[in-house]
């Protein structure tokens, strides 16, 4: 794979639902990194110096600044009244020509993940990772076509095939498509609403694409953490 790659992280929100006092990308995990430091090295490991890393802050954003200083940022200045569709609109308006791929800065996950993914990125196909555990309520979750492409994408769906787990790609062609609808998304809604608003009125085709063999979790609550410190602690070096 050749060329530059756009990541751009969203890391704006205040995490209440943790219940911690600081950005919830710099959550430490048991392997003593943040979950913001375990994504950057997880990309660095697979991209190497292909990437350019923007990263969208918002609470306390001079800590997160301070924790990535190698990164690009922008600024929602509306982090306390908007959801991610906006973080995410202000990332794509400044990006360059090329598709992004993009993430929830509270994904902790196997960087094997990326590997899998790689090859849809250099084809340059806009998807969207999900899996096929079992769902609750909080979770978005998809349905997809027969030829394996997003067809429904959000929380309230009904009987769900699995988790969308908040790694994306969005391709060159497809990212002004994407940009447009993410205009047209409220406050509150989550980029999710965007990508599936261009699919159904833009006939925008996302693939599904399943990374179920591999461990992803969004840090939301504090079970969601402890499930992530175990399997984060399975790679942990024991001290000599």
């Amino acid at each position: 794979m050749t060329g530059q790659l756009q990541v751009v992280i969203l890391a704006a929100g205040m995490g209440t639902r943790l219940g911690m006092p600081r950005p919830k990308p710099l959550t430490p995990l048991v392997d003593g990194r943040s979950i913001l430091a375990q994504q950057l090295d997880n990309l660095m490991s697979v991209f190497g110096d292909r990437l350019r890393v923007t990263i969208v802050v918002g609470f306390q954003a001079e800590q997160i600044m301070a924790a990535a200083p190698d990164a690009r940022f922008v600024y929602n200045e509306r982090y306390e009244h908007t959801n991610t569709a906006k973080s995410l609109l202000k990332a794509l308006r400044q990006a360059e020509s090329g598709g992004v791929l993009w993430l929830n800065g509270d994904v902790v996950f196997d960087p094997r993940l990326l590997h899998e993914i790689a090859p849809d990125i250099a084809a340059d196909r806009s998807f969207v990772c999900v899996n096929t555990a079992a769902v609750g309520e909080e979770e978005v979750k998809y349905t997809a076509s027969i030829d394996g492409h997003i067809r429904e994408l959000s929380k309230s769906v009904s009987d769900g095939l699995g988790e969308a787990v908040g790694i994306n790609y969005i391709a060159s062609p497809d990212l002004a498509t994407l940009v447009e609808h993410l205009e047209r998304c409220s406050d509150t809604d989550y980029f999710e609403r965007g990508i599936e608003s261009a699919i159904g009125a833009a006939g925008l085709r996302v693939l599904a694409s399943d990374i179920s063999e591999f461990f992803v979790v969004e840090v939301d609550f504090a079970g969601d953490l402890e499930r992530a410190n175990v399997e984060v602690g399975k790679t942990v070096t024991p001290a000599a």
